[in-house]
């Protein structure tokens, strides 16, 4: 195969689920011609964040804990610093060169089984079998229902294979590499019936229409108030069909309150009168609540659109605005 050959594969002909290709042929062109299998792992572990993600907790909960607790090294706007001051370069070497010895002695004694606790998770998953977990879940962690375009994925083993558990569809679930990490292997619940939880709608629901022509795939939606109370007068909702705000997940009250924060910079940006917002939960028949599927009304207030503000939401009932 000569350039042009190669050129026309890459710009023409590649077909990519993931960036394994170009980085290897760019690994092997960068040591002319020839790589071994550890360097081009080393080049996909370098850009896998889910790997580094895992490493950061590391560092931050096991090491940096206990260096911390002796005074070794302090931390900062999320970088550890070195508690040591006033040493020279061959002091330096010379504890560069203890901490050496300590890895290798600690190497020598454990071998691989230093890293047991990597080498059993879901890197071992063929392929095209963690495709079909990661396309069935959605792309979202089928525990938080986080998607990956926030947080990388695993797939876990439902059942750990220190206990058994086969690697097969029905022994595995999409996770985050935080509900993973903190599953561990030394529980075995199936988060899978939990994914539909997401995907609940009833089709005489409003809210639910018109959440099935948003295109988003995140766990909520805005909409304008169709009986606005203020002009810019907003509606987030989650896009489950649930009744109560009571009873959302934790991911959807996440996505909930993140919009809501969103639609506020928006409307305050578009609209410089805007001095104020009355946000408010009609949660229930006796509250007032028309709709049976949660809302969030997110109200834009203005100097003057009522004589007399005072106790905001309190009014709801009469005769309860005043705290005298």
């Amino acid at each position: 195969m000569d350039f042009k050959q190669l050129k026309d594969f890459i710009e023409k002909k590649m077909r990519m689920q993931h960036i394994y290709q170009p980085l290897m042929i760019k690994t092997l062109l960068e040591h002319e011609g020839l790589a071994s299998v550890r360097t081009i792992a080393e080049t996909f572990l370098a850009k896998d964040e889910s790997q580094i993600e895992y490493y950061e907790q590391i560092t931050k909960s096991m090491p940096g804990k206990v260096l911390r607790k002796h005074g070794i090294v302090d931390y900062a706007d999320n970088a550890f610093i070195l508690n040591v001051t006033d040493i020279t370069n061959e002091q330096r070497s010379e504890l560069i060169k203890l901490c050496t010895d300590k890895i290798k002695k600690y190497e020598t004694e454990r071998g691989k089984r230093i890293w047991a606790h990597r080498s059993l998770d879901s890197r071992e998953v063929p392929g095209s079998l963690r495709y079909q977990v990661l396309s069935k879940a959605k792309f979202r962690c089928e525990l938080c229902g986080i998607s990956a375009e926030y947080k990388a994925l695993d797939v876990d083993h439902i059942t750990p294979r220190n206990k058994g558990g086969k690697t097969i569809p029905e022994n595995l679930q999409a996770l985050c590499y935080t509900c993973n990490s903190q599953k561990r292997d030394l529980d075995d619940t199936d988060f899978r019936p939990w994914k539909n939880l997401y995907e609940d709608n009833d089709r005489k629901c409003i809210f639910c229409k018109l959440s099935s022509s948003k295109k988003s795939d995140g766990l909520a939606f805005t909409i304008e108030d169709k009986y606005p109370v203020t002009k810019y007068h907003t509606l987030v909702c989650p896009k489950r069909h649930v009744p109560s705000f009571f009873d959302l997940g934790t991911a959807e009250y996440k996505a909930c309150i993140i919009l809501l924060s969103e639609m506020k910079k928006t409307i305050s940006k578009n609209d410089s009168t805007v001095t104020g917002f009355n946000v408010g939960i009609n949660d229930g028949t006796d509250s007032g609540q028309t709709i049976s599927h949660c809302h969030i009304h997110l109200i834009p207030r203005r100097k003057g659109d009522v004589s007399d503000p005072e106790g905001g939401i309190r009014n709801l009932i009469p005769g309860k605005g005043k705290y005298t």
